[in-house]
Formats: C-alpha cells, structure tokens, sequence
C-alpha cells in the first residue's frame, strides 16, 4: 500500500521524507475536501508518509510547489520564514511552511498559540525554532508569546535581523480554489471503490452494511482511516495485511450526537474532530457535566502532532489496543461505552478492565466493527483527571499515562466509586481494581492517600526485566500521579464544600558480534523488480578502508548491529526494501561487549591511550585543603539531521568514470574510498555536493559506509544506482556521538581554588577506530573548559565495542571533556559551601596564562562575556527570587546556573574563482553548505575582496573536480579557512587586474574584465589556506593545538515538577564572542541552532540498546530531539562587542560548535532544582546526576515517600531490558 510520498516524489520533489513514521513533519502536505456531512470544505494538515494514496479518492492536495515559487512568486509563509533566517538546511522548511500555510487557509488571522500549536508535528534540527517562529509571528493578531524570543538590545534588536514592514500582505482571497472538478461530486451518489496492488486490495466501501458485510467477509481484514498505525507497522514491523478497509466515507462512523448521558461519536471520526466537538461542549455546559471532557482534551492536546491527529481515528486508537494509549486510560476510568455491529446485530460493551484481553488485543470479534463510541457526561460531585509523562511534552509517546475517576456519596467527601486506570503499567491498559476496591466507602484524607500510594505501590507492580525499561520510575509515577489527583480533588472538594479538607535494508539485524554462516538470496530473486545481489565478490577493489575498516562486504566477521554484509538492487525502493528481507542469512552467534563498564574490565581499547600532563599532581593533592573523587556518564546522541544518508553514482561507461551525487561533508575522502573500491585511480571518481538537509558531523566520514556500497552496485549492472536510508536504518548504521564516562579526582582549598586534577576519560568507539581517536583528544584538550588548573593528569581509553562505530558530532568531544569538568566544578563549589559562580568565576583563566597543554591565551575575552552575562541575566537579583519561589512550593523547584566556555580552533581549505567576460564571478570553495550558511559567508568574502556587489557571485556546488583534497565541512573551521582561501584566491585576480585599474581608474568592474579577456590575463584562480603554526605532541606537551579560541558564557533557569521529572526551561541568556560578525544573523542563528541541539543532548536524547548491543531508539517515536515548545520560554542571545580577532577572515570567529556547551546550563540548572527538592525530604548528601537529565533521571533524584516505596532491584538479579553504553 503506496503512501502519498512517492507519489509527489515524480516531479514534486518539495515534500521531504524525513522519518517515513509521521513523527518530524518534513513531508508535511495540505489536504483538501469537501466534507458532505458537516456541508464545507475541509482542509487540514497530514504527513505524506503515511498518508494513503488510495485515500485521496475525491481529495485535493497542496504541496509546497503549488502555493508558489521564486519564478513567479512566494507566498507569504514561504517569504517570511526565508527572510527571518528561519531556513538553514531547509530540509524541514517545507513541512513548516505547509503546517503555517493550513493554518493561514483556517485561520487568516491567527493568535499566536494558533501558530505554536500548529508546529507541534513538525521538527527542526539546525534553527533552535527561534527565527521560525519570529518570522511566523508578523502572521498574529496579537503578539502575545508562549516563548518570549529575543535578542538582547544591547546588541542587535530583532527588526535589524529582518525587516517585516517590507513583507508582503497576507490576501486570502488570492488562494487557490478547491478544484471545480471535486465539487460537481458532492451531489453524485458515492460508489464503492476498490483498488487492487501487488499484495494488498484497498476497498472503500460506502454504507455500513457493506463494510459489515466485507468484514465478515474478510475478518482479518484491518480498518483504516489515517494509515497512522497500519502504516507503521507495514514498513517498519515487516507486517502485511492483504486486505484493507477504509469506513472513511460512511455516515454512521462519522456521526456525533449528544445524548442524556455524553456524547457519542462514530469510531471513524478524526482526533481533531473529538477535540473540536468536545472543546465546544466543555464551552457551553456546565462544569460540573465536562469533567471527563477536560481530561480527555488535556490528553488530546499532546497526543502526536496536528498532522496525525488530523487524520486518526477515535476508533483507531481504542482498536489498536496499545498499552500505552493516551486516551484509552480516560475511556477506561471514565467507563465509555462502545457500540460493536457485525452481521449478527450490535452490541454495547463497556471499557472496562475486561476489554483488552492481552498485548494489543480485545474482545471484539474477528468479525465485529466498532462502530460508535460514548464518553459520558461526569456527575455532580464527581472529578476527573488525566495524566501524561514522556521524554518531550510535545509530539511523544507517553512512559505512564493514566485516567482518574473520583465519586463523591452526595454533599460529602466520601467515596462512592473510584476507578484508577494506567497504561504503561503492563501489557494492556489496566484497571487497579484492588486499590480502587479498598478506597471506596473511605474519606478523602490523608490516610486515604497514604494506604493508597501503598496499595497501589503493591499493585502496580512491573519485573525490573519489563520491556521499556525505566521500572523504579514508572513505578513511582503511578504514586505521584494519584497524589496529583488527590490534591486538585481535595481543591474541588474545598471550593464546593466552602469548608477545610484534610491534606511508555539489509544488514545483519538483532545480533552484535556473529560469524556469517550462510547468504541466500534465492528468495529475494523472485521479488518483482529484482536486478542482483552484491556482496564480497563484487568489490572490483579492496573492501577495507584505513579510516574505518568497516566496508566489509559479505565479511565472515559481524562487528555490531547494522554492519552492512550486501546490497539488493531492485526497479524501485519498496523492491528492493522486499528483496532485502527475503535474504536469508544464517549465523553463529557470538558474546558481544557493549558497554564501557565491561570494556574496562577486558581491557579492549582502540590503541593508542592518550596523556596529558602538567604540574606534579601528587604534590598539589597534598597541598590540597579538600580532595573529591567522582564520576560522571554522558549518553551518546544522535545527529538526526532531517535528510538521511543518501548517494547517486553514476558510472560514466568509460576508463572507470563514476560521478557521485553524495549527501557529505566530506568530499576528499568520499572520493578516496570510492576509488580504492573500484580499484581506480582518484582522478576518476568526481563527488558532488549541492548541499545537504544537515550534517552536524555526522556526513563527514560515515557516508562512506553507504557511497562505496552504491558505487560498487553501479559499477557491477553499469547503470545509476540511488539508495536513500530509510531513517531506522540510518540510527542503526550511522553511529552518533560517543558516550563518555569520566572518573575525576580533585584538589581545592577553602575558597574553591582548585590545585590538582587527576580524571580520566572513556569513550564508546564502537567497532572501528573512525574519529574516536580525534574526539578523545579534542576532550582532553578540553577537560579544563575555562579553568587554570596548576597541576593536570589525565588519560583517554576508546573503547573498542559491538555497537556502530560512533563519530564526529558538533563539538566533537569538546562538550564531553567539558561537561566533566563542569562536574566536579558544582561537586567542590557545594563542598565548600560557596555560590557556585563565585567558584567558577575564582578558578577563570586570566589574559595570558597558559593552559593544561601550555598554549598561552591570546585576546582572552572570557571574563567579558561572563561579567556581561552576569549583568544582562540579573543573575544575584534572580538567584533571590528563585530561593524564595522554592521556599511556597514543595513540589515545583526552580535552579539557575551559569556556565562558560572556551572551544579551540584549527584546519586547511582551497578555492577557485572563475570571472565571467560579463564580470558575473562563479565561486567554489572547499566547504559543503549543511545550513549553516557557508556560502552565503563566502559570498560575502569574495564581494567585500573584489569590491562588486553579492548579486554578481553566485555558488553553484561543491565538487572534487574543481577543488581537490578538501578539508571536511567540520569544526566549525569552515568560514575561518575557505574565507581566507576565497580571499586568496580573489588577491591573486585582484592583483591582475592591478594594471588595467591603473590605466583606467574609472571604469566599471565590467570595464575592466573585458579588458582583460581582451589582453589574455587569466580570470580564474585558485586559492589555498593552511591555518600557520598549528601542531601538538601529546607525548611532550608541546605545541599549539589550537589557531584561537573562541568564547561564550550562557545562563539558564528552569523549573522542574519534582512529582514526574518534567522540567521547563525558563530562561536563557547567551553572550558569545564571535569576532567581528560576517554575518550577525547567521552567527545568531548557529548559536540557538548549536544551544537547543545542547539542550538535546544534556536533557533529552537517549539512545536506549538491549544487551546484546540491538539499538531500540530508530525514530522520532523513540528516540526525542527537542521540538519547538522545548526552547527557552525567554531566550536573550548577544553577540560581544569589540572584540576582532586577528587570526581569521575579516576578524570574524568560528561559531558553528562554541555554542553548544552553554546548553550545560541547563543541566546544572536542574540540578540545582533537585538540590532544592532533596533538601525538603532531608537529604542533604552530594549526589550523581548523569546526562541526559530525562524526566526518569530528575525524577528518581528527587528522593521523597515516594521513590522510597518504589525501591530498585539489586543490580545482578535480573536482566535489564536495556543497558547504558
């Protein structure tokens, strides 16, 4: 069953496919159509993923394209988001763009909630949502802001970032029609549709006795509305249901009626008509009846994203029986009734605890419908109240959920009936029946909540073995919810009673470390479209690359889950994803080693292990007034750059030519490794590179895994082979950034002054050397972040282990090496009992010391930037503010923490510029433009060298065959080193051009171009740049690592719920140091893009692996980046002032990286809030907070009653379903 997504992909290339799973909104599309029972034209979001091509029968759609382009003319969504910088990669803009567009169609005049909520399906990894949603606010009635997004006045006002009054107006009358074509079928008698593929048949039926009479025809047939769970599990279970029913177009499923006991709705009716329906009823009822209702819309306003719930179905979601259901908890406790029909007659059931019988599956029959469903209206003196915990508030699956009934005997606050109900708990929804059994007939006072945290503790119980892992705290969760419960009860209570009341592609798939027994594609050759298998045998050159040693073709020796052992080339993709799975493949299994812990104890590193050291240590420990020993684990994190691994090759027929059109930062090696597995020279092999849908470092040598495959199956049939990763098995191949442990062990005095450091550093490398090598040194090169340390020791061990090799990521172990540090800084600043900042601010480097590798620092600006952040934060005032919010409240905390930073810079690049006779210039330079606005710098560059206007340059791409021997688009380097080669390159013309300027000081650039030509001077040259006196021996501490540093300070406040471990982030204020800007609004739009993917990685992201080294988290429904309601609520960026930096192009200074430490922050800023929680309960102790800090972590730190009853298994006992890598 074909989604909408290949569809557009013939011709309509603007959606995007980013997850195939309807979880980050890049193939976002407006669907339109007329709706014959509410009489209207519809139209709404959905993601094109998912969404059905037979369910467009009678349906418009509205891409990207049609709403307007650059020939003729932008809308206005699409103008404005561009000219607010709120594009970088642009891989997401599109969805964007369509989300704000439906809801302009709706909504011409939007508040600005409209505009955040329309977002909550949609993801961004390279803006930090900032300039999206700045942009997007000129669209607002009022400019009344959930997020308070600002740059600091200081610096730079919003209005000289972009300029609105210059935007064109939104007309609504200029929109497209809804085709004329479609509306002459509104009055036609609909018709049963029926389409017929390969393996599934699509029927439409179009009254309920022909969808009652398919479904006793076919009873294992699936009923489908949005696609959104039968979609999934189609393309990423492996499951295949020949026979589909779509009820979409019946009346009966699509009716609402109100009733003297609620509201009952058709099980076909969408999410977001549910919503709508109810919302309306909860307006005009009275309160006491929309009880349930409220619940229900609680639940519903972060269930998925507008786009799913646009086009899922109420009956959808009860049938599909998930344990982990938002909404079947509120239908369970609130006992709504369900109405069933199948060709013996109807039924009414009631959700109860006997309605779901197993995992996924219920009472009805094979050949029941669900046909109705009834939410009842609540009673008075009855309460109700649901419950959501995720990773993220916005879009996410929840870990517990629950629904909470409570009925009072008449004019007292004795209960008559409760009804608990949790998902998340077990494999179904589930009733606590023994609980809710012992409470009835019970006052509503605190021993009623005490013996009920207690009973339920008992009852909901979970195996510490239970899949999803995270027991003690899901445990703890059903505690604190029910005390939630209690307290907004026992407000109710006292409000009506007026009295007081007592207080969830082929490749070695599951296993780690095998021998390969066994290959038969014998099966897959059957599979319409197949072309031929490739595998060891194929590789014309050598199949092992010095870098990596991980393009084993058909290798005997499986090193981790998703090493590539063969390829299926087939017509098109869905034949080749079904060729794929009918290989066979037979193995030996054998024990694999996961995680650094048991590295260690092997002993099995990636050699060499790296040292720095300073000082006499031993001494400065004895002269020490205090020593402190720690550790401190830091989780890996995915790139999650919306555009997956992707490659072209073309092969050219002749002396083994091949073009590449390859999604990397990394052309030079891309190049190499190609041509040493074709066995030719470099020569023949050209990459190229228009730009890619992100990058973070995750392109810059894991591309390689996937381009020598492609290149290899082009070169064996010698026709363009494309293969685009499928975003769960991008997760799994590609690697992330490495997961750290840190063992520390530091002096200090009195005042906080640190004397000595000795720490050691673990990274998980996965199963090949990769970059581990580079990042382990860049972490040491860091361990100090900002502080002078007199007397250093310290190690780094890579790990050598059965996971995907892991790799460069933005920072590139800067913020791990950093983060450690910032660990034993909060550790000793508690120690001594002294404000943390006055601490750091102590321990700061001065202009002109020399760091733990004996660079000395030049134009060190750091205390600027901190004293600036200090004053621009009202940190002291705050501080105060902050202690007396935590003093009222027991249950929410506030922390507020600031930190710095210091980022190293290094790296080589080249360019070329051509002149044009009509003075136009072609630039191209080493660098590949990802989003983060390279090119446009280098634009800049080369106008500001020549002296002509922008307009006259334009870059087209990057490829070897005009630049060879690139650096990789990384660490942040990229402007600083093809800046000055553009700038070079441009000298060189400028310098022949000298001669002809002189003979005619007034002509035009145009003037003097033809007079070259005309004299045969060269207008094309080439530039190289090489930073200078760059070099560092780690075995003698000498050297310069590092051209320059550049700096930052950010200071974050949060707020956490000590109850379930959700936090809000406040406010941040950020003063960075980038030189001289080239660009003000694309440095400020790194700097939010490189904070919020910090926030990711120190408060979110968690890559979660089974023992065996299988990764669980492989999209957007697991694994969570934030989204745009994750950002802080006030976020004040400044750039510093007059602080040119010598050492770089124009006096600018790197930007991509720096940024991303500061969202550290954050994390301390949380742990000051837990400090605050703990210290209610009594516990006053130092205590270990690893990262990321999810809500599991914030929560299970926050020691109180509740935890207690939860306690954890002993570690040992028993199989953990996941383990930390």
């Amino acid at each position: 069953m074909f989604s909408l997504i290949p569809v557009l992909s013939v011709g309509l290339c603007g959606t995007k496919l980013g997850c195939g799973e309807g979880g980050c909104g890049a193939c976002t599309v407006m669907i339109s159509k007329y709706d014959p029972f509410q009489k209207k034209i519809l139209h709404h979001t959905a993601n094109a993923c998912l969404f059905p091509i037979c369910a467009l029968h009678h349906v418009a759609v509205t891409t990207v394209e049609g709403i307007g382009n650059t020939k003729s003319r932008l809308h206005p969504a699409q103008e404005r988001i561009a000219k607010s910088h709120g594009s970088q990669c642009g891989f997401c803009t599109p969805g964007i763009v369509m989300s704000m567009y439906t809801l302009l169609r709706n909504k011409p005049k939007p508040k600005m909630e409209d505009i955040e909520d329309a977002f909550q399906g949609n993801l961004c990894r390279c803006t930090g949502y900032r300039p999206i949603l700045e942009g997007y606010r000129t669209f607002a009635v009022v400019s009344g802001f959930r997020q308070c997004l600002k740059h600091s006045g200081r610096t730079m006002m919003p209005s000289s970032l972009f300029d609105s009054s210059k935007f064109q107006p939104l007309d609504p009358t200029q929109e497209p029609i809804f085709p004329p074509e479609l509306m002459t079928q509104r009055n036609k008698e609909q018709k049963q549709v029926c389409f017929k593929g390969e393996r599934v048949m699509w029927i439409q039926p179009t009254t309920l006795q022909e969808l009652v009479a398919l479904k006793s025809q076919y009873p294992n047939a699936k009923l489908v509305v949005g696609n959104t769970e039968v979609g999934i599990e189609m393309r990423l279970k492996n499951m295949l249901y020949p026979v589909i029913l779509a009820p979409a177009w019946i009346p009966e499923m699509n009716a609402v009626q109100h009733t003297e006991t609620g509201v009952t709705f058709g099980a076909a009716c969408t999410l977001s008509s549910v919503e709508e329906v109810l919302r309306k009823a909860v307006a005009e009822l009275p309160s006491y009846k929309t009880e349930i209702f409220q619940a229900a819309l609680e639940q519903l306003r972060w269930f998925a994203g507008p786009q799913i719930r646009n086009v899922a179905a109420l009956g959808g979601n009860i049938m599909t029986a998930s344990p982990i259901s938002d909404l079947n908890p509120v239908l369970m406790a609130s006992g709504s009734k369900l109405t069933l029909i199948s060709m013996e007659g109807k039924r009414t059931v009631t959700m109860d605890e006997k309605f779901f019988t197993g995992y996924r599956k219920t009472i009805v029959k094979p050949e029941e419908v669900l046909l109705s469903v009834e939410i009842p209206y609540s009673k008075e003196g009855e309460y109700f109240s649901a419950f959501k915990q995720a990773y993220r508030r916005e879009d996410d699956i929840a870990i517990v959920t629950c629904g909470m009934r409570v009925l009072f005997q008449h004019g007292t606050s004795r209960v008559q009936e409760v009804k608990l109900s949790y998902g998340g708990m077990a494999p179904t929804t589930i009733l606590a029946l023994k609980t809710c059994q012992e409470l009835t007939g019970r006052d509503w006072n605190e021993k009623l909540l005490q013996d009920a945290c207690r009973l339920l503790a008992g009852e909901m119980d979970l195996s510490p073995s239970a899949p999803g892992g995270m027991v003690e705290f899901r445990r703890t969760l059903t505690l604190s919810f029910f005390f939630k419960f209690y307290l907004t009860v026992l407000q109710k209570l006292s409000k009506h009673q007026n009295g007081p009341v007592s207080v969830a592609r082929e490749g070695s798939w599951g296993k780690s470390e095998l021998y390969v027994l066994s290959v038969d594609a014998s099966e897959a050759q059957s599979v319409p479209g197949f072309v031929c298998f490739v595998s060891a045998k194929d590789v014309p050159g050598s199949n092992i690359t010095e870098l990596t040693r991980a393009l084993q073709l058909l290798h005997i020796y499986v090193t981790c889950v998703g090493h590539i052992i063969g390829a299926v080339i087939a017509d098109t993709q869905e034949h080749s994803r079904r060729a794929a799975k009918a290989v066979k493949i037979k193995y030996e299994e054998l024990k694999p080693i996961v995680t650094i812990q048991v590295t260690i104890e092997k002993q099995s590193f990636i050699k060499p292990i790296k040292r720095i050291k300073k000082g006499d240590v031993k001494k400065g420990f004895e002269e020490s007034d205090h020593v402190l020993e720690g550790e401190m684990y830091i989780g890996g994190q995915e790139h999650f750059y919306l555009e997956t691994h992707c490659t072209l090759a073309v092969p050219k027929g002749e002396d083994g030519e091949m073009e590449l059109f390859v999604s990397t930062q990394n052309l030079m090696k891309t190049q190499e490794f190609t041509a040493r597995a074709l066995g030719v020279p470099s020569n023949r092999i050209v990459v190229r590179v228009k730009r890619m849908g992100g990058g973070f470092g995750g392109k810059e040598t894991r591309n390689t895994i996937l381009t020598t495959v492609v290149a290899v199956a082009a070169f064996k049939i010698g026709r363009p082979v494309r293969c685009m990763l499928d975003r769960d098995e991008d997760m799994l191949i590609s690697g992330g950034r490495h997961p750290f442990l840190g063992r520390y062990k530091v002096g200090f005095m009195k005042n906080g002054k640190v004397k000595s450091l000795e720490v050691s550093y673990y990274s998980n490398g996965g199963n090949s050397a990769d970059l581990s090598h580079g990042v382990m040194d860049r972490a040491l090169l860091h361990l100090d972040n900002s502080y002078n340390i007199p007397n250093v020791s310290s190690m780094g061990f890579v790990c050598k282990t059965n996971l995907s090799s892991n790799t460069a990521f933005r920072g590139f172990g800067g913020p791990q090496g950093m983060m450690i540090a910032e660990c034993w800084m909060s550790d000793l600043a508690r120690k001594c009992g002294l404000p943390p900042e006055e601490v750091r601010k102590i321990n700061l480097y001065h202009e002109g010391d020399l760091t733990h590798f004996n660079q000395k620092l030049e134009g060190f600006t750091l205390r600027r930037c901190w004293d600036e952040c200090l004053s621009s934060s009202n940190y002291h005032a705050r501080k105060k503010l902050i202690e007396e919010f935590n003093k009222q409240n027991r249950w929410k905390k506030r922390g507020m923490c600031i930190i710095p930073t210091k980022f190293g810079i290094s790296f080589t690049a080249g360019a070329l510029v051509h002149v044009y006779t009509d003075g136009s210039v072609l630039l191209t330079h080493g660098g590949t433009e990802m989003g983060q606005g390279l090119h446009t710098k280098m634009i800049q560059v080369a106008s500001r060298s020549l002296g002509i206007p922008t307009s006259k340059i334009y870059i087209s791409e990057t490829s070897t065959n005009t630049v060879p021997n690139t650096s990789p688009t990384a660490a942040s380097v990229s402007a600083d080193i093809n800046g000055m080669a553009v700038h070079n390159a441009c000298q060189t013309i400028l310098k022949r051009l000298e001669p002809i300027k002189q003979s005619n000081p007034k002509g035009s650039w145009e003037d003097w171009i033809k007079t070259a030509y005309e004299n045969c001077i060269s207008l094309s040259a080439t530039g190289f740049y090489r930073i200078p006196d760059v070099g560092y021996n780690f075995e003698t501490n000498e050297g310069k690592p590092f051209h320059y540093f550049s700096y930052g300070v950010a200071c974050s406040e949060v707020e956490i719920d000590c109850l379930t471990g959700d936090h809000k982030n406040v406010r941040t204020d950020v003063v960075m140091d980038v030189g001289t800007s080239l660009n003000p609004a694309i440095d400020i739009g790194q700097i939010e893009g490189a904070f919020v993917q910090g926030i990711g990685l120190f408060t979110m992201e968690e890559l979660r692996y089974s023992p065996e080294g299988n990764l669980y988290t492989r999209g957007p429904g697991m694994y969570k980046i934030p989204a745009f309601g994750d950002i802080p609520t006030e976020f004040y960026v400044s750039l510093l002032r007059d602080c040119p930096n010598s050492k770089a192009i124009y006096s600018s200074k790197a930007v991509g990286e720096p940024p991303l430490f500061l969202s550290a922050s954050v994390f301390y800023a949380i742990k000051d809030a837990i400090y605050s929680a703990r210290e209610d309960s009594g516990v006053t102790e130092p205590f270990r907070l690893d990262s990321p800090a999810t809500p599991e972590r914030i929560r299970n730190a926050c020691v109180d009653t509740f935890t207690k009853m939860c306690p954890s298994a002993e570690p040992g006992t028993f199989k953990p379903w996941s383990v930390r890598v």
